[in-house]
């Protein structure tokens, strides 16, 4: 008697079970139906292959058109991460991403948008973009409105009439602060990029409400170095703060961080034994430097979710809020902080 072999194929209620949602839930995420959060789609998709079970041809309607991503480059891991998060979140929202990198091969802000809207884009994100430096005229968002949607992200200016997504620099970098004189840092630096870019002014002012709280220093301009985003530019930048005896050092972001990393060891010096590094991002990767990072991590997955939110949401006619949402970043501690001099003399 041959033994039956035939596998039995998962069921919607075994959807249902491994998801944690009810069968009529997973009926309505198969159908394209409203009524499921986001989360709650991704949970019931992400069940689904884990069982076996055949997805259909689509799990939504007809796509509604393309949304442009335009993020500065993909050489900051920060900005490819963006730009995945909201991917994957227009994707379900039966939209398809455009991304344009800046610069393009030559081609601007400008001249991307342009080809965007020849091409029939449906709505822009603009993650870091012109937007977010604060010399740059805001005229081109001010001919765009009315054409498309669109929403910024890591850049808010209240004279462009957008929804604005961010980040809280100014509490995060204060935290980091914190956190160094917390470990015994009475000199404190921080490795900052040009002051023209809103997200490194309010970097700089978390940086100063930071040295008053915690260190009570009222002038912040010996405690900072100015440089390029990129590890040359947080090595160099690095050095004169070494060399003005600063042993804790905050970074504008963690690319910067891993210069300033550079600069101590190429030194001699040792992190964290003699010179303790901060980052900002906590990007991909950041996790396996040698030492480990310490960085303030941004909520990349639920400041995309908001911005993807914001952009459906005008899409479908209602008009959301122009004050700019922040959310808060989280200081994850790593090997490359440790005892300032204060604590290690004491011990």
């Amino acid at each position: 008697m041959t033994p039956d072999t035939r596998i039995e194929r998962p069921r919607l209620d075994d959807v249902a079970r491994t998801a944690g949602v009810s069968v009529p839930t997973v009926s309505r995420v198969l159908n394209g139906k409203g009524g499921a959060s986001q989360e709650t789609r991704q949970a019931v998709l992400a069940a689904m292959d884990s069982l076996g079970y055949e997805r259909p041809a689509r799990t939504a309607g007809r796509s509604k058109g393309q949304i442009g991503v335009v993020v500065p480059d993909l050489v900051n891991p920060i900005f490819p991460a963006f730009a995945g998060a909201i991917a994957a979140l227009l994707a379900p929202n039966d939209y398809i991403p455009a991304l344009c990198t800046l610069p393009g091969g030559g081609i601007t802000e400008d001249e991307y948008v342009a080809l965007m809207l020849d091409q029939g884009v449906s709505g822009i994100i603009f993650v870091c973009a012109a937007h977010s430096d604060g010399r740059a005229s805001v005229e081109r968002y001010r001919r765009l409105r009315g054409r498309v949607p669109f929403v910024l992200v890591n850049g808010p200016r209240p004279e462009i009439d957008a929804p604005s997504v961010s980040n809280d620099d100014a509490t995060a970098i204060r935290t980091a602060v914190r956190h160094l004189v917390a470990q015994g840092h009475q000199r404190v630096g921080f490795v900052t990029g040009s002051d023209r870019f809103v997200p490194s002014r309010r970097k700089l002012e978390g940086f100063r409400a930071g040295l008053v709280q915690f260190l009570g220093e009222d002038d912040a301009e010996p405690h900072v170095a100015v440089g390029m985003f990129t590890i040359e530019g947080g090595q160099s930048a690095a050095n004169e703060l070494i060399d003005s005896g600063h042993t804790g050092i905050v970074c504008a972001s963690d690319v910067m961080a891993l210069g300033a990393m550079r600069a101590a060891q190429t030194r001699g010096l040792r992190v964290p034994e003699d010179i303790s590094v901060v980052g900002f991002d906590d990007s991909p990767l950041m996790a396996f430097t040698d030492p480990p990072l310490t960085t303030l991590r941004q909520n990349i997955a639920a400041m995309a979710e908001a911005a993807v939110h914001a952009l459906v949401t005008e899409l479908g006619g209602d008009r959301t809020a122009r004050t700019d949402v922040l959310f808060q970043a989280d200081l994850v501690v790593r090997g490359s902080t440790g005892a300032g001099p204060a604590v290690r003399g004491a011990s």
